[in-house]
């Protein structure tokens, strides 16, 4: 199958999906972390937009090389704090804020000539040790912290629940994070994006109130290396 077949398979199984959920439709940030840039440009060529990358240096070649193509950016793996200044500048968005220290850091490098920076907090919503993300309780403070920048823009949550390999197992935390991000959006009215469900649960993700999937695997196969 070409990308654009691909592409419209899995916009066509969201669509249903969202249907039998009686849910609206989910945007699609297609992963392409450790996929080339001509993957990135052949699936844009398709239609898709909005890519997700987990790593910044490798972002970095990515977006300069296709920055003819206008596309939306968007830092989905974990951010350390002397990484913030270049994301800061290379996205769109950045989906992994989990701690005041990276507020105040892509604050400060945001080019002032630039919209605001899109951001979501990143909830560790099945207090796993392993996962980073703020704790659920400490989405309040960090929130209020996101919305007091004038250079940055809450937009919202996401989060990578305990990979059961049953996608139903992952339904409470789906749940959960749902209930979060509507009380956040009670006190924060901008408050538009809850980024949860990836390719092997995206389903259930939808079913309960996902309004942004991250999709690699199904897009793009398996990943070089």
């Amino acid at each position: 199958m070409t990308f654009a077949d691909t592409l419209r398979d899995i916009r066509q199984r969201i669509e249903n999906a969202a249907e039998v959920a009686l849910r609206p439709a989910p945007r699609l940030l297609a992963v392409s972390k450790t996929q080339p840039a001509s993957a990135v440009a052949a699936l844009a060529a398709a239609g898709q937009r909005s890519f997700g990358e987990n790593y910044v240096q490798e972002a970095a070649t990515k977006v300069r090389e296709l920055v003819e193509l206008s596309l939306d950016w968007h830092l989905i793996g974990h951010l350390q704090s002397n990484k913030a200044d270049l994301a800061a500048v290379l996205f769109d968005w950045v989906e992994t804020v989990d701690r005041a220290k990276l507020v105040t850091a892509l604050a400060r490098h945001r080019p002032a000539d630039r919209p605001p920076l899109n951001v979501l907090i990143q909830v560790n919503i099945d207090d796993e040790a392993s996962k980073h993300g703020c704790a659920p309780e400490d989405v309040p403070a960090l929130a209020a912290a996101v919305a007091a920048e004038p250079c940055l823009r809450l937009r919202g949550l996401m989060c990578i629940p305990t990979p059961h390999a049953d996608p139903e197992l992952r339904r409470p935390a789906f749940a959960r994070m749902k209930a979060l991000c509507d009380a956040l959006a009670a006190t924060h009215p901008e408050v538009d994006t809850l980024s949860m469900g990836m390719s092997d649960d995206y389903p259930v993700a939808i079913a309960e109130g996902a309004t942004q999937i991250r999709i690699g695997t199904a897009l793009f196969g398996r990943r070089p290396g």
